[in-house]
């Protein structure tokens, strides 16, 4: 495997910052000791169990303390972030969850429509769930979930909508919500349905002590669920380089087109860069943002040209690494980071080409394979 050094190396690192413990940088403090002790008291008093997990990682994000939950009517995986994931394997995933016996649903916690859909589905579970015990007045459901995920912006969406639609009056409550992992410390409560009355209660995120697959260590380090600093910024933006290099995802950025008096103009037809703002009056451009469209334009735009134009063998791993210097060399130019700036030019690049990939501006990736022949414990 073209990856395998470097998926080694951030294994290594993740490996070793869990057996120093939360003084030497871990995870796993007491604080997440006891979440995972309060969680699982409470996971057999609850009607619903929803483990939310990351649709660009189905298999490696699932949340370990679920393996032995033996009741699968009672339990829905939660594939969230789907808008970050490959969008034509999402269905296959939902067939492979459902080969399993296994509830699952797709959701994007930012798509009021989806959350107005998968509210739906919950009420209809519910409503199930009534039919084996009438005289219960009101459901709790427990989102579940590792890092990052998404868990507490999904509560969030599911209170705000749900308390729309029956027309409640008062102040919302909001679970927080933050793009560092493990930021909810306590389980809170959030009304997301009435008559019954339907309760979500979001739980903090928790992690096993230990993780010991080097590639599951890796794609959690990528999608954001375990610290940067656990590894680097720069390593793991390599490492979403190689997948990118060996990936297809490239070729959707081949009809960006170069203006050299303005260079914020691409081919109507490229992927995800259209705006109301083309043809119109251009904002004001920050060279430093490295959000706007303009900046993300010559940054996929230098991506291509690299991949395109490289002639070695990208599944020979000293081939692979020679194309990733090269490329983190030639972004600093579309980041607009001068080149005095030395050693640290090298982090910004990886900052900023890491925070476009976690929005989605670098294409849609899902980083799991589908088991084929084995059985995934769940």
């Amino acid at each position: 495997m073209a990856t395998a050094t470097l998926v080694r190396r951030m294994g290594t690192a993740v490996k070793q910052a869990a057996k120093k413990g939360p003084s030497g940088g871990g995870w796993y403090d007491p604080h997440m000791a006891a979440a995972s002790r309060a969680i699982a008291e409470r996971i057999p008093l609850v009607d619903l169990v929803l483990e939310v997990r990351d649709a660009r990682i189905p298999l490696s994000s699932e949340y370990e303390q679920l393996r032995d939950y033996t009741s699968s009517s009672r339990r829905i995986v939660v594939m969230n972030k789907m808008d970050l994931a490959n969008r034509s394997q999402i269905k296959e995933w939902m067939g492979y969850f459902g080969q399993q016996n296994c509830i699952s649903y797709a959701v994007n916690s930012h798509n009021k429509q989806n959350i107005k859909e998968f509210l739906n589905f919950l009420q209809a579970r519910v409503r199930e769930l009534k039919k084996t015990n009438p005289y219960s007045y009101t459901t709790t459901i427990m989102l579940v979930g590792i890092p990052n995920v998404g868990k507490s912006a999904l509560a969030n969406a599911l209170h705000q909508i749900g308390r729309i639609s029956a027309a409640e009056k008062g102040k919302l409550k909001h679970a927080i919500v933050s793009p560092h992992p493990g930021e909810t410390k306590d389980i809170s409560s959030l009304k997301i349905g009435s008559h019954p009355n339907v309760y979500v209660l979001d739980t903090p995120s928790v992690l096993p002590p230990e993780i010991l697959d080097d590639e599951v260590c890796s794609k959690l380090a990528l999608t954001g669920s375990i610290r940067d600093c656990l590894v680097g910024e720069r390593e793991i933006a390599q490492y979403f380089l190689a997948i990118l290099n060996l990936s297809d995802e490239y070729k959707k950025w081949e009809k960006l087109t170069v203006n050299k008096d303005d260079r914020t103009f691409l081919d109507p037809k490229a992927e995800c860069l259209s705006s109301p703002q083309l043809g119109k009056k251009q904002k004001r451009q920050y060279p430093t943002d490295h959000t706007q469209d303009f900046i993300v334009h010559d940054v996929r735009r230098t991506l291509f040209e690299s991949i395109s134009s490289f002639h070695g063998n990208m599944e020979d791993e000293k081939n692979l690494s020679r194309l990733i210097e090269t490329q983190f060399t030639s972004l600093l130019e579309a980041f607009r980071i001068p080149t005095e700036v030395g050693e640290e030019a090298q982090n910004k690049v990886a900052a900023k080409l890491l925070d476009l990939y976690r929005t989605g501006r670098l294409g849609h990736y899902t980083l799991d394979a589908i088991p084929r022949h084995t059985q995934w414990p769940f």
